[in-house]
């Protein structure tokens, strides 16, 4: 909680404009309406909020699905969550002309919803079932298909690609502070849900038919579960696009922290994911200024390496 309290300090005192701390804290305390406080005020609070909803979001959504799949690779990225949030998002904004977030969040969740039932058919079809490994490989098939599809969508559409053309590789910067309260009855109540279930998918790790033997409800624990998902990931790809690897690299790291119970696991991660958000954010802004790198960007190259690394550690085992 003290490196989340210091890391939000960094991003609100840290940008591509210098601002002197004396008027960072002026902002707050002696708030005159000068161009450095309106910057801190209305530019670098609003982000620094949705940075952490957003890291709260996709961080506990990855830790949710690596939970009831049984998989260190699954991640709202890899399975195709964001691919398909990102999919209908578009479909609502070039197509139908819906541009206010209240009227496209909901085609977010719908996505979700879309890409985890596909994702789950795809990968459990055939002999063997839903396998680790192939649940991950028809993710990222799909992800892909579906990433075209947008890409196509936007390309016929401009009034989509000048709308999105940020929101695509996953940004923090120039939404207001009413995109965030949009957003937190969402993430609240997905925190909620994921929370509710923590303890029964420490059953459900033990396997269906253990975990059945000791009273387990299997279907309402995976129903709640998804419903987590669907609500974390939709709302956070809807509000700053889809931004990916965070879910998969925070849960592996506090797994190594707390330990195998996901309870633990699930609190470390609110906490840790806007952590590393937040200062990915802030990496951005500083190593091309005064431009700015976008943080799904950010993301992508320290996600790919922790990927590379734990595909190679695995070895094909399963979790």
């Amino acid at each position: 909680m003290a490196a989340l309290g210091a890391t939000c300090l960094l991003s609100i005192a840290i940008g591509t404009r210098n601002i002197a701390p004396g008027a960072v804290w002026d902002a707050f305390a002696h708030y005159a309406g000068t161009d450095d406080q309106s910057v801190v005020r209305d530019l670098r609070v609003p982000r620094t909020v949705l940075g952490i909803l957003a890291g709260v979001a996709f961080g506990l959504s990855g830790a949710v699905i690596q939970a009831v799949t049984r998989n260190p690779l699954a991640d709202t990225q890899i399975l195709g969550v964001n691919s398909g949030a990102a999919l209908f998002v578009v479909f609502a904004v070039g197509v139908l002309g819906r541009t206010r977030l209240d009227e496209y969040l909901w085609f977010g969740f719908g996505g979700v919803a879309f890409a985890l039932l596909l994702v789950y058919l795809l990968g459990s079809a055939g002999r063997g079932g839903g396998t680790p490994i192939r649940l991950a490989l028809a993710g990222v098939a799909l992800g892909a298909v579906m990433d075209g599809v947008a890409t196509g969508v936007r390309l016929v559409r401009p009034r989509a690609f000048d709308y999105l053309r940020f929101w695509d590789v996953g940004s923090l910067s120039g939404r207001p502070l009413d995109v965030a309260a949009t957003i937190l009855p969402f993430v609240l109540a997905g925190t909620v849900c994921a929370l509710a279930v923590a303890g029964s998918l420490n059953t459900v790790a033990l396997g269906d038919d253990l975990a059945r033997t000791l009273g387990a409800k299997l279907t309402r624990i995976r129903a709640l579960a998804l419903l987590s998902v669907m609500l974390l990931a939709g709302a956070a790809t809807a509000a700053v696009g889809p931004i990916g690897f965070l879910g998969l690299m925070i849960p592996l790291v506090v797994r190594r922290m707390a330990g195998p119970d996901q309870r633990w696991i699930f609190v470390f991660t609110i906490v840790c994911a806007p952590i590393l958000l937040l200062l990915a954010d802030v990496a951005g802004r500083l190593l091309i200024r005064p431009g700015e790198l976008r943080v799904g960007v950010v993301t992508a190259f320290l996600g790919a390496p922790v990927l590379i690394w734990w595909v190679r550690r695995l070895r094909g085992t399963t979790w």
